[in-house]
């Protein structure tokens, strides 16, 4: 009989639950933890693990065991809304891992992608250059708050000439992270209107998936896809829901850029401005046609081509 694991993960420990069984054990959240986790499960016939994405304690669990089993990684939300159906209000280490190893049984979702080293590198780079870009931003706001405290001006001011000098920093690693973990794909977006070097380390680290999938999943997997929402006779609006925030932030900025640079794309959105779109949905169906001709170069693996959209 197949067996099915559950583990919830926190920055100590990681509560695993067995199913159908009903075991429920704990382990520490560290390399002999997760030996010893895989060789108890080397006994058993595991089907799929399933954990949640817990802002990267997940990871190194996951790389222990990607190369044995079949590991799905499942946002919070998804995670919370199967308990709630499930009319699960209690909240326990315990309790979540096995309702996580329920989930892992009776939902059919595919294993996440194994991380190279320099996928991993690359993604701690670019997010924290996203940090650092935050940060200065927040005090380039509060600088404009404080005008007459010359002491608060001027440590804001040194504050900000260290972080633009940390993100010129961060851009060199970013280069270089880039070029080590695919640099063909990495000069495949750069060639693309409107992707610039902090998009493109962006895609590569964050979307592996780009190129491998059709137009409809690749919209869906970023966020762009728009979802019905009709009952009886009557016709919801259509709303994009989900999908990896980030990745959706950097292509916001990347598609204004295109519909500037690109004849065809200008077109679109100007053609959906005229039938009274509002700009963020005019802009929102732009990023979604935008992000199809991506997917569909990187997937032929040809030069990117201006296509009519």
């Amino acid at each position: 009989m197949s067996v099915f694991v559950g583990i919830d993960v926190a920055k100590a420990t990681l509560a695993v639950a067995l199913r159908p069984n009903g075991e429920v054990f704990e382990v520490a959240n560290s390399s002999a933890g997760h030996r010893s986790l895989a060789q108890r499960l080397r006994k058993l016939p595991v089907e799929r693990v399933l954990l949640e994405a817990t802002g990267g304690y997940e990871r190194a669990v996951m790389a222990a065991l990607q190369d044995e089993w079949p590991v799905v990684r499942v946002p919070p939300h998804r995670a919370r809304s199967f308990a709630t159906a499930m009319g699960r209000t209690a909240k326990t280490d315990p309790i979540d891992a096995a309702m996580l190893a329920h989930m892992a049984e009776v939902t059919e979702m595919p294993p996440a992608a194994a991380e190279t080293p320099q996928q991993q590198r690359l993604q701690a780079l670019v997010q924290r250059r996203a940090q650092v870009v935050q940060q200065r931003d927040d005090d380039r706001r509060r600088l404009q708050q404080v005008q007459g405290q010359p002491l608060v001006v001027a440590s804001l001011k040194r504050l900000l000439r260290a972080q633009q000098a940390e993100i010129a920093l961060l851009d060199k690693a970013i280069t270089q992270a880039v070029a080590d973990a695919d640099s063909e794909r990495s000069a495949q977006l750069r060639a693309v209107p409107g992707i610039g070097p902090v998009t493109a380390a962006t895609l590569i680290a964050f979307l592996p998936e780009l190129g491998q999938i059709e137009r409809r999943q690749i919209a869906a997997l970023v966020g762009v896809a728009p979802y019905n929402a009709d009952s009886g006779g009557k016709r919801g609006l259509r709303r994009i829901q989900g999908g990896r925030a980030g990745i959706r932030r950097v292509l916001y900025m990347a598609t204004w850029s295109a519909i500037r640079a690109q004849p065809a794309l200008k077109r679109r959105y100007e053609a959906l401005r005229s039938r009274g779109k509002c700009a963020k949905v005019a802009l929102v169906a732009c990023m979604r046609a935008f992000l199809g001709q991506i997917n569909a170069m990187l997937r032929d693996g040809k030069p990117w081509q201006p296509a009519s959209v």
